[in-house]
């Protein structure tokens, strides 16, 4: 059992891998595998809404990060995505490949246990917290909740490991994912989806 953490900062050490680092030392301490994704600072591309990845069932840009973000996703059995975060908003690299890796995937992720980790320096978190939580709704992956937002603050790694309450925030988050994926593991299957999907669009105005 392993949960993919996807570092969505582009500096490999900073303060979001560390808020993520304590996430992954709880999972261990409860035997659950971590990998670590880097999304990095080499350029993603955003979706042009062309419609080739309900064919493919990938994007069709394989120059990137998002189809490789995507297989590890689906091969894990949780995930918990971290971003630092600009101008009150997640960073929009992240945002760009996981427009694209949900969309490209939808229906792949249902029932898979979620979460998302947010660092700032002051202002922004439950901003950027609220954004990011909504991939995993539509996505129907059951979110994962800590004691708090999932929230560190510092501007540089080490003021985050001041924050002890935002350190404590993010083992509990480790604890209760390690938790929740155990009672998967031993428990009932997810339900069955309804056969029909619903969309509601009012094309006649009424």
């Amino acid at each position: 059992m392993k949960v993919l953490l996807v570092n969505g900062s582009p500096n490999e050490a900073g303060c979001t891998f560390t808020a993520l680092s304590e996430v992954a030392g709880a999972l261990e301490k409860n035997g659950v595998g971590t990998e670590v994704f880097q999304l990095g600072k080499k350029p993603v591309r955003g979706c042009i809404a062309c419609g080739k990845c309900r064919e493919l069932r990938k994007c069709a840009f394989d120059d990137d990060a998002c189809n490789e973000l995507a297989g590890k996703i689906r091969d894990s059995a949780g995930v918990v995505i971290g971003s630092p975060v600009y101008f009150s908003g997640p960073n929009g690299a992240l945002l760009a490949v996981l427009d694209r890796v949900f969309y490209s995937n939808m229906g792949r992720f249902a029932h898979k246990p979620a979460a998302c980790v947010v660092s700032c320096r002051r202002g922004g978190a439950s901003a950027a917290f609220d954004r990011l939580n909504k991939y995993f709704t539509i996505a129907q992956m059951p979110v994962v909740s800590s004691q708090y937002w999932n929230a560190v603050h510092g501007f540089k790694p080490d003021d985050v490991m001041r924050d002890l309450e935002g350190l404590q925030i993010m083992r509990t988050l480790g604890n209760n994912m390690a938790w929740m994926l155990k009672n998967i593991e031993s428990g009932s299957p997810p339900p069955e989806p309804e056969k029909q999907r619903m969309f509601t669009s009012f094309p006649d105005g009424k």
